[in-house]
């Protein structure tokens, strides 16, 4: 599998493609990375430095990926942090290019956006453009519960919100939806949600919540369904793998004390997920 990730990229730490690209190596995955910002460090710190990427620097990249005639092997395209409101068109004309290209590529968006916790940390312009532009052209995306009812104008909260937001997302476009953070009021404590929604049926995989925030888990959780989806064609498995793989990166990170993810560290867990949670169908 080749994967053509549109991303940010940070010196320090792991989030954007410095948070998807080695997990997706230790898959057996080739990734060709383009950046969209190359900063420093994540924003979460408050401070960084480094250039947004000029929209037609990253559209140049892809080009000259293209002339060196990769397009016809990319499996997925996949995209997130997009830095600047330029993008979304370069994103999207690389989706048709790579589908012309190749008709069985895919194209997974995670349309970064904010939280519930932080609000929107993106320009305000951005969310309105993946909403209206990148999104529909999307054959799956990985909101988070916030993400999610920014782009269907609703709030997900209960298990059939939340489900009922995902059939509006899917009427837009995206024929498979990865829902990263399912907070309903009514779960068991101590305990966070991830659900996937495709054409086949709806499954939720339930873990334990671990109490601190940690930047570039989300980009990780993109990049690893993306693939496993990909590869097997089966959302309760591609969901089951990539919930695995995450939760042991996570609890590995909250383990050192350390606020960076530790995926160096834990790189196992993605060539080899432990499988300890099972998907259960909710539809």
């Amino acid at each position: 599998m080749k994967i053509l990730s549109i991303q940010s990229a940070v010196a320090h730490g792991h989030v954007g493609n410095s948070a998807a690209v080695f997990p997706l190596q230790r898959m057996g995955v080739e990734v060709v990375p383009v950046h969209t910002v190359n900063f420093s460090n994540h924003t979460g710190y408050g401070s960084w430095r480094g250039p947004v990427m000029a929209a037609e620097d990253v559209r140049d990249v892809i080009t000259g990926v293209e002339e060196r005639g990769v397009f016809p092997q990319i499996d997925v395209v996949l995209s997130g942090y997009q830095g600047s409101t330029g993008i979304a068109d370069v994103v999207v004309d690389a989706v048709r290019r790579v589908k012309a290209a190749n008709p069985s590529a895919v194209y997974a968006c995670d349309p970064v956006m904010g939280n519930a916790r932080s609000g929107c940390f993106v320009a305000p312009e951005i969310p309105v453009l993946l909403r209206d532009r990148v999104v529909p052209a999307a054959d799956i995306i990985t909101p988070n519960q916030f993400e999610l009812g920014y782009l269907t104008g609703t709030e997900p909260t209960t298990l059939e919100s939340t489900l009922a937001s995902v059939d509006l997302a899917r009427a837009m476009g995206p024929s498979t939806v990865l829902v990263t953070s399912v907070e309903r009021p009514d779960r068991e404590e101590g305990t966070i949600e991830v659900l996937a929604v495709d054409d086949a049926g709806a499954w939720i995989v339930r873990t334990p919540w671990l109490p601190f925030k940690v930047n570039g888990s989300g980009d990780v959780t993109s990049a690893l369904f993306a693939a496993h989806y990909r590869s097997t064609g089966d959302a309760s498995t591609a969901l089951e793998r990539t919930a695995s793989s995450v939760f042991d990166l996570i609890e590995a990170t909250h383990r050192s004390g350390d606020r960076e993810l530790r995926i160096v560290e834990a790189q196992d867990v993605f060539a080899a997920p432990r499988l300890q949670f099972t998907a259960e169908r909710v539809r």
